[in-house]
């Protein structure tokens, strides 16, 4: 019996923020999966372990969690002032399936540094010592956002001072700008409040009536109060991916919300859609103590935040759900900017399971209509390995 023998394909693994994933350039992929398709997704789901029934994608380069269950594509960018196009498959950890529906804002901070070190980005632009502002198009929806990445010697700077709540190491800071973060989801009318409510009653069955703010901003996110399900706020991850009836909980808000900002049209498709929208609580400011044992006061925060991410509470907290928490903070009425203690602010301090994230934002209204220019937050990213993964020739 003749066997397929493997394909060896360049590749780089790399942290980015509280994420890592594979990094492609596109034009190291094989021919056939350089186009979106059936091709490319099956490579995609052998690369990282998937689908498996065991959850542990042994068999792969995943680490079993929606956070290290990423990969990425780049390449150079033929749009006018920009550098690299930047493509997000979140991979399905037990499901045959990959989520291009959304941005990974974490790993956002490692396409700048990757789009250097492969030739992406014309070599005049970048300094011996400095910093170069890398202009990444983020395909999955459509928008621009600015990663500013230090420069020592004329290569990129990885190593540095940056501490970052829910990353073990220090790194060298690289500063996001996401221009213009309203999320323009097909269905959504790139409208940030899809509903054109700042609140709504949302309706979910065998949970009741409940407060939500609803906004596309980094990626489509539901937000809802802790108290109205019986949390604080201060929750770790075991507190809720320890709890079946819990998770099923937050799996129907999301679907019911999903439905409610136009994302999906039958409820029966937010299966095929867990990466959008995500789902978060919030609270006051209150004392607990982050799941690295550090203790977090009140004081030190604006308000407390948990969010989801393919199904589970998420370990710290997702870059994109950060830019939707600052851009709501910015807009009093919404549940963010009330558990922030209301009033317009341009930027927040929020807790998360790790720890805290500073994130700013720059609203307005026009005509009405609330906007956000940009948001703003600091992450760090590093190489992990650099090299080729091996894929059976016949999986994809």
């Amino acid at each position: 019996m003749a066997h397929a023998p493997q394909t060896r394909i360049a590749a780089t693994y790399m942290r980015g923020g509280t994420s890592k994933g594979v990094f492609f350039h596109l034009l190291d992929l094989p021919e056939r999966a350089r186009v979106a398709g059936a091709a490319r997704d099956a490579l995609l789901l052998r690369v990282i372990g998937s689908p498996d029934p065991y959850a542990k994608q042994i068999d792969g380069m995943g680490g079993a969690t929606s956070s290290t269950s990423k990969t990425v594509i780049l390449s150079k960018s033929a749009r006018p002032d920009h550098d690299v196009d930047y493509l997000f498959g979140q991979v399905a950890i037990d499901k045959p399936f990959v989520d291009w529906s959304g941005n990974c804002g974490n790993l956002s901070a490692a396409v700048g540094p990757f789009a250097i070190r492969h030739g992406l980005v014309d070599a005049a632009r970048v300094p011996r010592d400095g910093v170069v502002t890398v202009r990444i198009w983020q395909a999955n929806i459509g928008k621009t956002i600015l990663a500013h990445v230090p420069i020592s010697a004329g290569v990129v700077q990885e190593t540095g001072d940056f501490e970052l709540d829910g990353v073990t190491f220090a790194a060298a800071e690289v500063q996001l700008e996401f221009m213009d973060p309203a999320a323009d989801e097909e269905g959504a009318g790139g409208a940030m409040f899809p509903t054109g409510q700042l609140v709504d009653d949302l309706e979910v069955p065998g949970v009741g009536t409940l407060k939500a703010t609803m906004i596309n901003a980094g990626i489509p996110t539901i937000f809802v109060n802790a108290a109205a399900l019986g949390y604080t706020g201060t929750e770790l991850q075991e507190a809720i991916n320890g709890d079946a009836q819990a998770l099923a909980m937050f799996e129907t808000i999301r679907a019911h919300g999903a439905l409610r900002m136009g994302l999906i049209r039958h409820l029966d498709e937010a299966a095929k859609r867990q990466h959008t929208p995500k789902v978060a609580i919030v609270a006051p400011p209150a004392d607990y103590v982050a799941s690295s044992g550090r203790q977090v006061t009140a004081g030190e925060v604006d308000l407390l935040v948990r969010a989801l991410s393919m199904g589970k509470l998420h370990h710290a907290m997702m870059g994109t759900a950060a830019v939707a928490i600052g851009t709501a903070a910015a807009i009093p009425g919404t549940l963010v900017s009330l558990a922030a203690g209301g009033g317009a602010r341009s930027a927040v301090r929020f807790g998360h399971p790790s720890g805290t994230l500073r994130v700013g934002a720059e609203a307005c209204q026009v005509n009405g209509d609330w906007c956000v220019t940009k948001a703003i937050m600091s992450r760090s990213a590093r190489v992990l390995m650099d090299g080729w993964v091996n894929v059976p020739g016949d999986a994809f």
